[in-house]
């Protein structure tokens, strides 16, 4: 087949320019012979928006679930090893193996063990959930080891929002109560809400603490009266018994009355050793039927027959002389609000609920409770609905703004009002045909998308700028032969193939983001849906509604005088200076050459790069997470300290802190973590200072935990640098754990360096004597069941409290003031009787041991973190990068950098790759669209060039090279290429129709000025409030302006140049070639 054969396939099988042309024809003498309909169609469509708009889910972001499962088990009382050896290693062995498993990341931490198991992009997680929760039951764990409990990593995971609650007449007791009565039970009707929790409240339980002694005395344990209070004070349903000719059923209730009743509770001496015999019991391999038949040579049976006295009652003794029984209200958590007591309430929204609309009927129920209750105030900590509601009401306003500014450009270029009309209308249109399109895709209103819409605004009112300027054109030519309908037909027809290749060249660039993979192919799919219909929707409204509206509007032709002599003016001055261009070809190529090297030099040194902008939403999440070891009232001191601080602050309304209580990083909420909310004053400006402001006075302080900042944009803070060791034990990466610490910290520009192995617990190792043990009877469990205070909780049993059923809770009788004499000095009481001390039977050893054990596939793994303080989050990685070449490491020890470092690489390599493809994508179209490779080569040529405005804006602003500023570039290829499609197309017209190459591309120059300007114009000034205002989501921000405008407007400006003189550099070449080919 020869080169023009494949061009002939092409143009009549794959791309049918020709046959496009007639079927466009078609529709626009369709579209105005029925111009009626099409007005009907329109109202339509405006409706169709307005209802889908409304109707569309609002949310924060697009609920990307990532394929990862998370397992948390407790186990209180345990160490990271005692975690790591009795459950993370047996959950790992378990599970690596399954399919589809990716990888499985073991962390063990004090009282817990939480294993992620990542899963292959695709994996139906339903199943890999169900198949994941079959392994683990098979799985044994010793006693004290809590249920495993799963959950996937979801957007919907996180609260929506959330309240504070104090009261000037109650206390926390009455406040939870109200809360607990009135407020929660309406919350769960509305829907959407999946969960409504709350921290800090107080809850009303009896607690009961052992004594010691007295149960030595009597020849107790804490376990045998434990179980007997259980079997005693169960209730038991037995069936149905015949009474007469009906059944009723029996229960058998032993439920207390009172606490009075608990208290006064008689305990039997005779079942000493029975709590440790179903201890035993519970371990022994043996069936279930046999443990559960009465011993009966058990020495519980023997004692109690020897106990029974003459009047043949048992010997017992009440629970009030075995513990300290009490009732009263407590709390697991403590919350505070600008200083005061609070309860915290967060809300929870199920995975198909509209994020704003769940928001707005929540606080319409908190407006009414605390109208309701006097004296009751709530302060809004969270709200991630307002970062939406912003967004919308960005794009709303940029809509408006990009309007007004197109009026503007119109005007002045066709100082026309109904030419102005007819553009414009194309704007809210295609926003509004997006909008159905969207909601038919079930695709929702995010930041993304939202963000995608408002930058699509420059751009969908470009065709109907080039269609009405055509029409307006040929219109006010004097020399025009045509009329009417026709003249509009052919003048719409005449510009189709130019508008039809800029759209789908601008949709292609967008298309490669569908095919993505990962977390951000899920983040930037709706960005490129969104892209996609408003563009889509703005060539089907150039072809139909403008040419029905000019046929309507310029029935009687236009005025041409006035309008001529603008036109002169720009194409006179653009035409001489293209001349002089195309005289003097090498100047303009060496010059444009030289400004495009210094730019890219320029960009090379200064420009860093960042991952994803946080936006600006005026709340502060700050987290606490304390050294190993910390006591809870240290951390409460170092919340008033810092309370104390944001108090001082002007634009500070409301500090809201929560110390204690579950979190994902520790499920048994052990670990006395702060959680700290700090709402702002809606004017505050430079609020993405903040943060780093607030972090740095904190560290003047000197608390030995760690502080960060939460980002509750994209959630997660992301100027962290993570590096990642691994190796066969922790001892084998240590050395190289403490070298990086050392380069870290050396690095400026790098703060809060650390690492799970450099943050470890004091600990004391009892190095029991097994010989001397054993001389008196002690083993080493006895001896941990003698000194562990930490064990587990227990809820053995409830009683009722005035008229309410509560808790019953075992609680240890913890000391403060432990210290290794006084360990050494503590008495052990021997089987034989009389007690020993500590120090004759073991001996005290003082090590450390780490807050946490990881291990990844395997292998330990420990992670060095550092945070950035530098805007350049890019340049700091690469430095560390450089840094750690340097370390020497055993061959079996492994890095890798991580962190923000990992979210910049990963989308800026899939954003590069998207690019690379666009632009071949590009090429192919245009190839097609002109029937050869050279026209469009040309073309590609002003790509180049929009590298020099995006370098010199961003250099301007101050901003980086991120995902915006790259989206920005996605965007730049299909606007700047469009521009250069417009101008050739009429060059190579003109040269059909008989002109020399110089002559046609003056002409078309001078033709083709005025869309070009217009198109660029309208687009810059679409984007420029984007400068000037806030941040307010991901996505809309000053990054991608200033790369959009900066770009356009050395594209443009070059475009109008260089690509005439390419132009005619490279057809005058190849005519030379084939005159050359021709003669031989």
């Amino acid at each position: 087949m020869t080169q023009l054969d494949r061009s002939d396939f092409f143009t009549k099988y794959i791309f049918n320019i020709e046959g496009n042309t007639r079927m466009i024809k078609k529709l626009l003498q369709f579209s105005l012979g029925n111009k009626f309909a099409i007005f009907l169609m329109v109202v339509l469509v405006i409706l169709g928006g307005i209802y889908s708009s409304a109707k569309l889910k609002l949310e924060l972001l697009p609920d990307v679930e990532n394929p990862m499962i998370s397992v948390q088990t407790t186990m209180p009382g345990a160490t990271p090893q005692s975690t790591e050896d009795e459950i993370s290693r047996k959950i790992d062995n378990q599970v690596r193996s399954l399919a589809y498993v990716k990888s499985v990341k073991t962390e063990s931490i004090q009282n817990a063990s939480i294993v992620t198991v990542e899963y292959n992009d695709g994996t139906d997680m339903d199943k890999a959930e169900e198949q994941l929760r079959k392994e683990i039951d098979k799985i044994k764990f010793k006693d004290g080891v809590g249920d495993p409990e799963l959950t996937r990593n979801s957007m919907d995971a996180f609260p929506i929002v959330a309240y504070s609650f104090t009261s000037n007449k109650h206390d926390l007791k009455d406040v939870t109560k109200e809360l607990n009565q009135q407020l929660i039970p309406k919350l769960q009707t509305i829907n959407g809400v999946q969960n409504a929790q709350l921290n800090g409240q107080t809850n009303r339980e009896v607690t009961l603490k052992f004594k010691q002694d007295a149960l030595d005395d009597k020849g107790l344990t804490a376990d045998d009266v434990e179980n007997y209070i259980k079997t005693a004070t169960r209730e038991t349903p037995l069936g149905l018994f015949q009474f007469g000719k009906t059944d009723k059923s029996l229960v058998v209730d032993g439920q207390f009355e009172s606490v009075n009743a608990l208290k006064n509770l008689k305990i039997p001496l005779s079942i000493a050793g029975q709590g440790n015999q179903s201890s035993d019991d519970s371990n022994n391999s043996d069936s279930d039927n046999e443990s559960l038949m009465p011993k009966e040579n058990s020495n519980s049976s023997q004692s109690g027959s020897k106990m029974a006295s003459s009047n043949g009652k048992m010997p017992s003794v009440s629970l009030k002389d075995l513990a300290d029984v009490s009732v009263g209200d407590n709390r697991t958590s403590i919350s505070k609000t600008n200083g005061k007591d609070a309860v915290n309430l967060q809300i929870m929204k199920s995975q198909d609920a509209n994020t704003v609309q769940v928001a707005k009927e929540v606080q319409k129920k908190v407006d009414e409770f605390v109208k309701n209750n006097k004296g009751m105030t709530s302060t809004k900590t969270m709200d991630t609905a307002k970062p939406i509601e912003d967004s919308l009401y960005t794009m709303v306003e940029k809509a408006a703004l990009g309007t007004i500014v197109a009026i503007i450009v119109i005007l002045l270029f066709l100082r026309n009002i109904r030419t102005t009309a007819i553009s414009v209308v194309s704007i809210p249109l295609s926003i509004l045909i997006a909008m159905v399109a969207l909601k038919l895709s079930n695709v929702s209103l995010n930041i993304l998308t939202l963000g995608a819409l408002t930058v699509a605004i420059g751009r969908v009112i470009d065709d109907s700028i080039v269609v009405v300027e055509n029409i307006y054109r040929r219109l006010s030519d004097p020399n025009e032969t045509m009329k009417g309908e026709n003249l509009i037909i052919n003048a719409t027809t005449e510009v189709f193939k130019p508008i039809m290749s800029s759209t789908l060249v601008t949709i292609v660039v967008f298309l490669p983001l569908v095919f993505v993979s990962g977390s951000v192919g899920e983040m930037f799919r709706p960005f490129a849906l969104a892209i996609t219909f408003s563009l889509l929707a703005s060539l089907l409204v150039s072809i139909t509604v403008v040419p029905a509206l000019g046929s309507t509007l310029f029935r009687k032709g236009v005025k041409t005088k006035r309008q001529r002599e603008g036109l002169g003016v720009i194409s006179k001055e653009y035409r001489r200076i293209l001349k002089w261009s195309l005289n003097h070809k090498w100047i303009v190529i060496v010059i444009s050459k030289v400004i495009l090297i210094g730019s890219i030099g320029l960009g090379a040194t200064t420009l860093g790069t960042s991952y994803i902008s946080s936006g600006d939403n005026k709340f502060l999440a700050l987290t606490y997470t304390p050294k190993p070891g910390e006591t809870e009232k240290s951390v409460l001191n170092h919340a008033k300290e810092v309370q104390k601080y944001l108090d001082s602050k002007d634009k500070v309304q409301a500090v809201q802190y929560s110390v204690g209580g579950p979190t994902p990083q520790d499920p048994t909420g052990s670990t006395n973590s702060m959680a700290i909310m700090v709402k702002y004053d809606s004017n505050t400006l430079h609020f993405d200072e903040e943060p780093d402001k607030v972090l740095k006075h904190i560290e003047t302080f000197k608390q030995p935990g760690d502080w960060k900042n939460q980002d509750l944009g994209t959630g997660a803070g992301n100027d962290s640098i993570e590096v990642t060791v691994k190796g066969p034990s922790p001892e084998s990466i240590k050395d190289t754990v403490e070298n990086i610490e050392k380069k870290m910290k050396n690095i400026d520009g790098i703060v809060n360096v650390k690492s799970d192995l450099s943050q470890t617990y004091d600990q004391y190792e009892i190095k029991v004597d097994q010989n001397k043990a054993a001389d008196n009877g002690i083993s080493a469990s006895q001896l941990a069941m003698n000194l562990n205070e930490n064990l587990p909780e227990k809820t053995i049993t409830t009683v009722k409290d005035k008229g309410k059923k509560i808790d019953v809770k075992v609680k240890q009788n913890k000391q403060t003031d432990w210290s290794p004499k006084k360990l050494n000095n503590i008495e052990l009481k021997k089987p034989t009787g009389g007690t020993i001390k500590l120090s004759k039977i073991a001996s005290l050893q003082k090590t450390t041991t780490p807050s946490k054990l990881t291990q990844e596939d395997g292998d330990y793994a420990t992670t060095v973190t550092g945070k950035v303080s530098d805007k350049d989050v890019g340049g700091k990685s690469r430095e560390v990068m450089s840094q750690l070449n340097d370390i020497h490491k055993p061959n079996n020890v492994k890095m890798n950098v991580g962190g923000a470092t990992d979210d910049i690489n990963t989308a800026m390599s899939q954003l590069a790759i998207a690019m690379l493809a666009a632009i071949i994508i590009v090429y192919l179209i245009l190839v097609i669209t002109f029937k050869g490779g050279l026209a469009p080569f040309t073309i590609l040529f002003s790509l180049p060039f929009t590298v020099v405005g995006v370098v010199l804006a961003l250099v301007i602003t101050g901003e980086t090279i991120s995902v915006p500023s790259l989206i920005g570039m996605l965007m730049l290829i299909g606007i700047v290429v469009t521009n250069a499609i417009v101008l050739i197309d009429r060059v190579i017209n003109n040269e059909k129709n008989g002109l020399e190459m110089k002559e046609a591309l003056i002409e078309a120059g001078g033709t083709r000025i005025r869309p070009i300007l217009m198109t660029a114009i309208a687009t810059i000034g679409a984007l420029i409030p984007l400068l000037f205002g806030r941040d307010s989501s991901i996505l809309i921000s000053k990054g991608l302006a200033a790369t959009v405008i900066g770009g356009l407007v050395s594209s443009t400006i070059l475009t109008l140049i260089v690509v005439p003189v390419i132009y005619e550099i490279l057809f005058t070449l190849k005519n030379k070639f084939s005159r050359k080919w021709n003669n031989k």
